[in-house]
This record gives structure tokens, C-alpha cells and sequence, in this order.
């Protein structure tokens, strides 16, 4: 008896067919890897989640500051406290929506996007509002994520703030009240 023959009976027995089975049929198909590159070889990407256009993202008419003037992304580590920090912002934007403060006060450390719409909130109730809870989220190093809940007389709304660390300072670059 050929020995291929053989072969087909035991498998096709093995299999428990009838009908005989080729022995190169039971074999797994191979797939063709190539191994990963050495992590040198890998370029790395910085993360980015900043809101605040670097000079390496500016577009159209901001195109031509100057790399001495581009807004520089901050650490964490050289920025002040963030729960103090936020808590001071969220105190003060209170008494703005109050019409207690004016809302230059919050120039410095806000976008031009929030600072307008602080002007457009201020004065818009008349008793201050009541900080409920402050909650913090930091994403990624140097960029904050914050919520707060706020009660105006019988109604609570939330206040949801984003801060990046621009040029040394925290900036409020997001700020919806819903």
C-alpha cells in the first residue's frame, strides 16, 4: 500500500469522514508578520489637547506671529494650585453673573471667546448664585476639565470651565453655562 494513501485513511479516519481528507489541508493557514520597528525607529507624537493655538497650529491671519510671541503650553508643575485656583475663578464668576463684579476682572486669565461671554451673563440675575460642587478633571498635564453646579434661587444649573496652562498662567479657554 502507498504510504500517501495511508495517510489519507488515518486522517479521513481521524476526522471521522468518510471521505478521505489531503493531509495539507489540516495544516493552519500561515499569515505573513513582519515584527514591529524598534522603538527608536518609531516617530513620537506629543499630545495635544490644548485649545490654544501654538505656533506649530496657528492658521490664516495668526500665521505670522512671531515664535518669541506664540502662546507656550505650561506644566502643571509651574502653574498655581488647581483647586484654589478654580475655586477663586468659579467664586468670582459667580459675583459677575450676580452683577457684583465687572467681568474685566477676569481678562487675564480668560480666552477672548469667554471673556465676551462673560460680558454677555453679567448682571443677567439678580442674587448671586450658590457654589453647590466643584468637580476636577485634569485630562492630561497641563489642561483642566471643571463642573460645577450651581443653585439660583429654586433651579440648578451646571457651569462646565476648560483651563489650559498658557505662558505660565491658567487660561480659561472653554466656559458654557447650561
Amino acid at each position: 500500500m502507498n504510504e500517501a494513501i495511508r495517510i489519507r485513511r488515518v486522517v479521513a479516519h481521524l476526522a471521522g469522514s468518510p471521505t478521505p481528507v489531503h493531509p495539507d489541508s489540516w495544516q493552519q493557514p500561515r499569515i505573513d508578520f513582519t515584527p514591529p520597528r524598534k522603538m527608536a525607529e518609531i516617530p513620537t507624537q506629543i499630545t495635544k489637547l490644548y485649545l490654544v493655538p501654538t505656533i506649530d497650529y496657528l492658521e490664516g491671519e495668526d500665521a505670522d506671529v512671531e515664535k518669541d510671541f506664540a502662546p507656550i503650553p505650561t506644566s502643571s508643575k509651574n502653574l498655581p494650585e488647581v483647586s484654589e485656583w478654580v475655586g477663586k475663578f468659579v467664586l468670582t464668576t459667580a459675583e459677575i453673573i450676580g452683577g457684583r463684579r465687572p467681568p474685566m476682572q477676569l481678562a487675564r486669565w480668560s480666552h477672548r471667546r469667554v471673556f465676551l461671554q462673560l460680558v454677555e451673563i453679567s448682571h443677567t440675575y439678580p442674587a448671586l448664585p450658590k457654589i453647590r460642587k466643584i468637580y476636577i478633571q485634569e485630562p492630561i498635564d497641563g489642561v483642566i476639565e471643571s463642573t460645577v453646579t450651581l443653585r439660583f434661587g429654586e433651579r440648578v444649573r451646571s457651569l462646565m470651565m476648560r483651563f489650559e496652562g498658557v505662558d505660565q498662567r491658567w487660561l480659561c479657554t472653554e466656559f458654557r453655562l447650561l
